[in-house]
Formats: C-alpha cells, sequence, structure tokens
C-alpha cells in the first residue's frame, strides 16, 4: 500500500517527485530529501483538546456523529476532548481535513 502525501501545491508535487526519483537513483542524500519534504509536503500538526472541541462545534455536530464520519467510537471523541488521548494517524489527517475544508469533505 502506498501512502498518499498531501502537496502545499501542484507545482511543488512534481518538484517532490522529481526529487524523490532522484534520491532513488543515489544523486540526493538524505537531508536533502529531508528539507524537500519539509519545503513540500503539508505539515501535519497536534490538535489540543479544546481545538478539537471548538472544530466539532463549529461543524454543529455532536460527538457520536463526529465520531461516526471519523470511523471511531464516540468515546474516542470524548478522551480527545478531555485530553486523555490524543489523534493520531488517520484521525490526526482526517481532523486536518475537516479543520480545512469542513465536515462535508468526508462526509
Amino acid at each position: 500500500m502506498t501512502k498518499s502525501k498531501t502537496y502545499k501545491s501542484e507545482a511543488l508535487a512534481a518538484i517532490h517527485e522529481t526529487a524523490t526519483d532522484m534520491y532513488a537513483a543515489g544523486l540526493l542524500d538524505k537531508k536533502t530529501m529531508r528539507r524537500f519534504d519539509e519545503s513540500c509536503l503539508t505539515p501535519i500538526h497536534k490538535f489540543t483538546p479544546e481545538q478539537i472541541r471548538a472544530l466539532r462545534q463549529r461543524e454543529q455536530v455532536s460527538q457520536t456523529v463526529f465520531a461516526y464520519h471519523l470511523n471511531i467510537s464516540k468515546e474516542s471523541v470524548s478522551q480527545w476532548e478531555r485530553g486523555e488521548k490524543h489523534p493520531r494517524g488517520t484521525s490526526l489527517k482526517l481532523l486536518l481535513l475537516i479543520e480545512r475544508k469542513g465536515l462535508s469533505s468526508i462526509a
């Protein structure tokens, strides 16, 4: 399974793809490739409990509905909003999409 990457723009996607090919061919070192990753890929930030709650409230949905769209349990959303646990992996990426484009982007 290939990991999908999110780029800041189409131009940066093309540049990053070229750099990735050059790295695979041994023409770029690891340090340079990391710099390309940092400049081309969209960063994923951590969400605080308050940000998660505000995001859900902005979308005007209950914890149950929010959890349904993220394909997780209502208890997970509750734990995130209380700061007991933190979203990771796919859930973190989906929260970023909701933050940028709204819940309708994943619904």
